[in-house]
């Protein structure tokens, strides 16, 4: 059986052009097989595209024993591993079984964009199993729901590959090395990761890349968002300021980059599709690196050939001090262009600032005479209101003074004819005394003189009748 060769990685996994591994009746009883497509490689410079047969999890997760399909082997994959995982990162939640790992390979699901899978070799059937029992279900952070799922991989098979392929590893006379330590890859005395770009390093070396990109060709697993034109929104022919971000659309569409360096003279800006750098004010291409499509790295453009080695680094030093001096005064010139741009933008800001603090000043005093004269006019409404109840309690003042004296007359009026009254009562009083005192004077006189008591009856009837007499003109000048 071969080894599974990529263009700038040694072998790895086995695969086989024949169809896969027949599994017994007993375990094909409880296991079934399937089929999975997967590639790697940095789409920019090569692609490689394959297949692998693996056994389907099926036994129940809540048995107590685990039954592990016949036919196995040491090799293994873990599907679905979330992409915010880097390779550390997975190389640190594996870490205890790193030491029988001969070989871990990153691979893309294409169904599945942002999650990929990790083909691993181990030393013996042992170290595979128990990473099988100790990992399958396992969550790969105690933060998030996903789980680790993993399968044994019956066979892979290497199906084609874009745009070239260099002689395996196989074949190749001496072993490759590692780009971190420079030490061969030798998978008997160390692990080895293949990257999703189909770059090797040990396991010991890539765990220490805290970042999620490849730290040779840079590429990078989590693919970023699609831009957008931020004044439009398109998509298509963009650019994007190397000074301040802005990113626009080209001439080819609603020329909002060019429009962003008329209002911002910053003259250099990126096209996202081809990285080449234009100029607007020079009107052409200001690039001197371009990306390798032989491994995705950064190298000078159109760099001259020439067999005698004097003369080359000759001309090499002189262009690459043509080049600095060129970049130099490229610098100067943006950064004196920059001042002024950012000195009248300093000055636009400050004579903005003013007319916005005059404003608010004259809001501000517009507003106090206004609450002002609200109040005032509150104050005069108020002074007119009390003055209309100050004017009405004066007149009812004057007329309960009247009502108040004419209750006065009414009272001693009435006390005047109540003491007249008292006085003809006591009169009359007096009087009626009178009479009783000589009806009975009377009656004893009748008893001891008849004759006697006659002339006396008729004397004091005479004067009780002229007293009743003037008692009775009194009542009468008292009701005139």
């Amino acid at each position: 059986m071969s080894e599974l060769t990529t263009a700038a990685s040694p072998s790895i996994l086995p695969i086989s052009d024949s169809p896969p591994a027949m599994v017994s009746d007993d375990a094909s009883s409880l296991l079934s097989t399937q089929t999975l497509a997967f590639s790697s490689g940095n789409p920019r410079i090569e692609e490689t595209r394959g297949v692998m047969h693996f056994f389907s999890n099926d036994v129940d997760s809540s048995s107590s024993v685990k039954k592990l399909p016949v036919g196995r082997k040491p090799l293994v994959c873990v599907l679905g591993v979330p992409n915010h995982m880097t390779y550390a990162d997975f190389c640190r939640f594996s870490g205890s079984f790193i030491q029988h790992m001969l070989e871990m390979r990153i691979v893309r699901n294409d169904e599945m964009g942002d999650r990929y899978i990790v083909l691993i070799r181990f030393d013996n059937q042992d170290s595979t199993d128990e990473f099988f029992n100790h990992f399958n279900g396992k969550v790969f952070s105690s933060l998030e729901p996903e789980a680790c799922h993993v399968l044994f991989i019956i066979d892979v098979q290497y199906t084609g590959s874009i745009e070239h392929r260099q002689a395996s590893f196989v074949n190749s006379t001496e072993q490759p090395t590692c780009p971190v330590c420079l030490e061969r890859l030798d998978q008997e005395t160390s692990g080895i990761l293949t990257t999703i770009c189909n770059h090797s390093f040990h396991c010991s070396c890539i765990s220490k890349w805290t970042d999620s990109s490849c730290p040779v060709c840079r590429y990078c697993q989590q693919q970023s968002e699609k831009s957008t034109c931020f004044i439009c929104q398109t998509s298509e022919n963009l650019w994007i300021c190397v000074i301040c971000g802005f990113v626009g659309c080209g001439r080819y569409k609603e020329e909002h980059a060019f429009i962003h360096w008329k209002e911002t003279q910053h003259c250099y800006s990126l096209d996202l599709e081809t990285r080449r750098v234009w100029d607007y004010v020079g009107d052409n291409y200001v690039h001197r690196l371009i990306q390798s499509k032989t491994d995705g790295k950064l190298v000078e453009l159109n760099v001259p050939c020439s067999h005698d080695t004097g003369i080359s680094e000759a001309i090499l030093s002189s262009k690459v001090e043509a080049i600095v001096n060129e970049y130099n005064e490229l610098l100067s010139t943006q950064l004196e262009n920059q001042k002024l741009y950012f000195e009248s933008l300093l000055h636009e800001v400050k004579e903005e600032t003013k007319r916005e603090v005059a404003k608010a000043v004259d809001k501000a005093v517009s507003l106090k005479l206004q609450k002002m004269q609200a109040k005032l006019d509150r104050s005069i409404q108020e002074k007119k209101f009390l003055n209309d109840i100050n004017e009405n309690l004066s007149k009812n003042q004057e007329i309960w003074k009247a009502k108040i004296q004419e209750a006065e007359r009414r009272e001693e009026k009435a006390l005047r004819l109540r003491d007249d009254k008292i006085r003809d009562l006591e009169v009359q009083l007096k009087e009626l005394m009178l009479h009783l005192e000589a009806g009975q004077a009377v009656e004893q006189l009748s008893i001891s003189d008849n004759v006697n008591d006659g002339n006396d009856l008729k004397v004091g009837s005479e004067s009780s009748a002229t007293g009743i007499t003037k008692s009775k003109n009194r009542k009468k000048r008292g009701n005139k």
